[in-house]
C-alpha cells in the first residue's frame, strides 16, 4: 500500500453556498515487481506504478534496497532499475520513494529469504494432465477412482485429483534476438495477450532472452508492469533457445505452487552450447508446463525450429501454436489459456523417497482408452543437499612464526580431487581442550617438575577455552569435567600423586570419547613418559588399542597434542597420534624443557585456522574422505587433520 507522507491542502468554500475546489488526486507508488524471490543471484527489474498530477507525469522516483540508494529514475513511466539480488538467502527490504514539491510517497516490499534444508526428501509430486475425448474436446468429470499413475513402472497411490484451481506461476521467456527483429511487435502482442487474463493468485515474470535470460521482472500481477515490461524488451543479438532453457531451474526453482512456462520464439538457435537433451532434462528438474508460441522471423520458422519446439512442448506436458499472423493470436491466447486453466491436478507420494537426482518417468492411465492424456513424461528426484566440508589446521613458518595466509594459498584435495575453499579464516572459536596426565609409578621423580610446567600451560590458556583434567595410570580418572575455573585445576595438579602402570591407550580413548560429546573444537594436550604397559612391566596397561584409538580420533576430529618424556616414551605411536589429527608430537629432553613445550602447544592453539568447501563428491554415503591441505606460500608447513566421514543420508521412517 502507498503510504502519503504529505497531503495536499485543499482549498475549502469560503463563502456560503459557493462549490469547494476540487482537491488535487494525492501522490500515490506502488512497488509492482518483485513481489517475491524465484532462485539464485540474478539481474531483476524493480518497478514501481506512481499516480501524480505532476506535468507530464515526470518526477523523481527513488529505489532502495535495505535503505541503500540503489538507482533514480526521473524519466517518466515506466519507474524502473535493474537490480542484482546477489544472496538470496538474505531477507532484503525493497523500497520506492517518489517526490514532488509537496508531495512524498512510498512503498516497500521484503522479500523473504530462501530456505536451505540440509535433508532433502523427494515428498510428494504433483502432476499435471489435460484429458481430451476422441474429438479432441476436454473432459472435465473425472475423479480419483479413474486415474492409474505409475512412477518407473511401479503403481502409486494418489492422494489427490482434483481440476486445476492452483494459482499460477507464468514465466513469459521471450525471444529477443536480431532475427525476430521485424517481428517484436507480434512478440510483444503475443506476450501481452497470454498475460491479460490472469486469475486471483496467478503472478507472471517476463524473462528475455537472446544467448542467456536477460534481466527479469517479477513476479508481479500488476498488467500495467506486464505491459510496460514487455514494452522495454528490444531484440538484438544471437539466440540460444537450449543454452535459455537449461538455466531457468537455477532462476526458478524457489517458485512455490504450480509453474508454467510460455516460450515466445521463431525456433531459430545458432549459438546454444546445451544439447537437446541436457535441456530437457533441466526442464524437468523445473518440474513446470511449457507451452511454445512459435513466431516466424524473417525467414518463418524452418521445419528443424518446428520439429525442436513441438518436441519441447510434448515432452513437457504443454501444446505448440504457430500463429503466422497478429490477427491469430486471440485463438492462440483462448487455446493456451484453455489448456492451462483445464488441467487435473494430481499429487502422490512416492514409495521411492531416494534423494538420489535421478529422473523418474511416470506414466498416467484413465479407465476409458479413448481419451488421450497430456502431461509430462517425468521429473528428477531432489539432489541430495550439498556435503560442506569444514577443516582445521596448524600453520607456521620456518621460524615457527604465524605466517601472513591467504585463501589464494591454500591447496584442498579430497580423495585426490581439487577442491574450491570458499571460507578461510582464523579458528577463534572456544576450544574444548582434555589435558590428560600421566600419573603412574615411572612419573615419580618427574611429577614436581610435571606439576609445575602443568600449572603454567593451565594459566596461560584463554579464559573462554573449557578445560577437563584426567590422569591416568593402572586406570583412568576425571578429576574434573570441562570447566572454566581455572583454580579447580589447579588444585587438582596440585593434588596428584604417581603410582602403578601405564594405560595410556585408555586414557586417550576415555578422553576422546568424552570430548566427542561436546560440540565445536576439540584438543588433547597428552604428558606421558612410558609406554602402554601394567605396573609389573609384563603386558598392556590398557583394554584399548592403539588402532582403537586411531579409529575413534577419525570420528572425533580431535587435535592431539602428544609431549613425550624420557627413553621409555612410545615414540613411534605419539608422531602417529600427532600427525594423523594435525597436532604436535614433542619430545623434550629433560624435565627442564616441560615448561617451553607446553609454551609450544599454546603458540600453536593460537596459529590455527578453518577452512570450508563444498564437496565436489555430494554422496552421503558415511565414508571417510581422505583431505590434504597444502599451500603455495614460501616456506610454510601446514599440518592438518586427514580428513572427515561424509554425512549418512536421512532414511524415511
Amino acid at each position: 500500500m502507498a503510504r502519503p507522507i504529505a497531503a495536499v491542502a485543499c482549498l475549502c468554500a469560503i463563502l456560503s453556498g459557493t462549490e469547494a475546489w476540487a482537491q488535487p488526486a494525492p501522490l500515490t507508488v506502488r512497488l509492482t515487481s518483485p513481489l517475491g524471490r524465484t532462485g539464485v543471484p540474478g539481474v531483476i527489474r524493480v518497478v514501481a506504478q506512481v499516480q501524480s498530477t505532476a506535468p507530464e507525469g515526470r518526477l523523481p522516483v527513488r529505489f532502495f534496497v535495505d535503505d541503500a540508494l540503489i538507482g533514480l529514475d526521473e524519466d517518466g513511466p515506466p519507474y524502473s532499475v535493474e537490480w542484482t539480488d546477489e544472496n538470496p538467502y538474505e531477507a532484503r527490504r525493497i523500497r520506492v520513494e517518489a517526490s514532488t514539491v509537496d508531495d512524498i510517497a512510498s512503498d516497500e516490499v521484503t522479500l523473504p529469504p530462501l530456505e536451505v534444508l540440509e535433508e532433502t526428501t523427494v515428498s510428494s509430486v504433483l502432476v499435471e494432465a489435460t484429458v481430451v475425448d476422441a474429438d479432441g474436446r476436454y473432459v472435465g468429470w473425472l475423479e480419483k477412482g479413474d486415474f492409474t499413475l505409475f512412477e518407473d513402472g511401479a503403481p502409486q497411490p494418489l492422494d489427490l485429483v482434483q481440476l486445476q484451481e492452483v494459482p499460477t506461476t507464468f514465466t513469459l521467456l521471450v525471444d529477443a534476438s536480431q532475427s525476430l527483429n521485424r517481428r517484436i511487435r507480434m512478440v510483444r502482442a503475443a506476450a501481452l495477450r497470454l498475460a491479460s487474463k490472469l486469475r486471483p493468485g496467478d503472478r507472471v515474470i517476463i524473462a528475455p532472452f537472446r544467448t542467456t535470460v536477460d534481466a527479469t521482472t517479477g513476479p508481479t500481477d500488476d498488467p500495467t508492469t506486464i505491459a510496460d515490461a514487455v514494452s522495454a524488451i528490444r531484440s538484438r543479438g544471437g539466440t540460444a533457445i537450449l543454452d535459455a532453457l537449461s538455466t531457468l531451474p537455477d532462476k526458478f526453482s524457489a517458485i512455490e505452487g504450480r509453474h508454467v512456462v510460455i516460450l515466445i520464439t521463431d525456433g531459430y538457435d545458432e549459438q546454444s552450447k546445451t544439447t537437446y537433451d541436457d535441456a530437457l532434462r533441466a526442464l524437468q528438474r523445473l518440474q513446470a508446463t511449457v507451452y511454445v508460441v512459435g513466431i516466424g522471423g524473417v525467414a518463418g520458422i524452418s521445419l528443424k525450429g518446428e520439429l525442436l519446439l513441438r518436441r519441447i512442448a510434448t515432452q513437457m506436458g504443454g501444446r505448440a501454436f504457430f500463429p503466422t499472423r497478429e490477427e491469430e493470436l486471440p485463438d492462440v491466447h483462448a487455446a493456451v489459456a484453455a489448456d492451462a486453466f483445464r488441467r487435473y491436478l494430481l499429487s502422490y507420494t512416492p514409495e521411492n523417497q531416494a534423494a538420489d537426482g535421478r529422473f523418474r518417468a511416470i506414466t498416467l492411465k484413465v479407465v476409458n482408452p479413448d481419451y488421450r492424456i497430456r502431461t509430462r513424461e517425468g521429473y528428477f528426484a531432489p539432489k541430495p543437499p550439498p556435503v560442506r566440508a569444514t577443516i582445521e589446521f596448524s600453520a607456521a613458518d620456518v621460524a615457527g612464526a604465524t605466517p601472513n595466509l591467504a585463501i589464494d594459498d591454500l591447496r584442498v584435495t579430497e580423495d585426490g580431487v581439487p577442491q574450491k575453499v570458499d571460507t578461510f579464516q582464523e579458528a577463534v572459536a572456544p576450544i574444548s581442550i582434555a589435558m590428560l596426565l600421566d600419573t603412574s609409578g615411572s612419573m615419580r621423580r618427574a611429577l614436581p617438575a610435571a606439576q609445575d610446567a602443568a600449572r603454567a600451560f593451565v594459566t596461560a590458556l584463554r579464559p573462554t577455552d573449557p578445560l577437563a583434567l584426567i590422569r591416568f595410570s593402572d586406570r583412568v580418572v576425571f578429576e574434573h569435567e570441562l570447566s572454566e575455573r581455572r583454580e579447580a585445576t589447579l588444585d587438582a595438579i596440585g593434588r596428584l600423586t604417581a603410582s602403578g602402570g601405564t594405560a595410556l591407550f585408555d586414557g586417550l580413548h576415555d578422553s576422546m570419547a568424552f570430548l566427542r560429546q561436546r560440540p565445536g573444537r576439540r584438543a588433547i594436550v597428552l604428558l606421558s613418559d612410558g609406554r602402554d604397559e601394567n605396573n609389573p612391566g609384563t603386558g598392556p596397561g590398557s583394554q584399548h588399542t592403539l588402532d582403537d584409538v586411531l579409529a575413534l580420533l577419525r570420528e572425533t576430529d580431535t587435535v592431539v597434542y602428544a609431549i613425550g618424556l624420557g627413553a621409555s616414551v612410545d615414540r613411534p605411536a605419539l608422531e602417529q597420534l600427532a600427525e594423523r589429527s594435525g597436532g604436535l608430537a614433542l619430545f623434550p629432553a629433560d624435565t627442564d624443557s616441560l615448561e617451553a613445550e607446553y609454551r609450544r602447544v599454546l603458540g600453536d592453539l593460537r596459529r590455527r585456522y578453518v577452512l570450508a568447501y563444498t564437496s565436489t563428491n555430494s554422496l552421503r554415503d558415511g565414508a571417510w574422505r581422505e583431505v590434504s591441505v597444502t599451500t603455495t606460500a614460501p616456506a610454510v608447513t601446514i599440518r592438518a587433520g586427514r580428513g572427515y566421514f561424509a554425512p549418512v543420508a536421512a532414511r524415511r521412517p
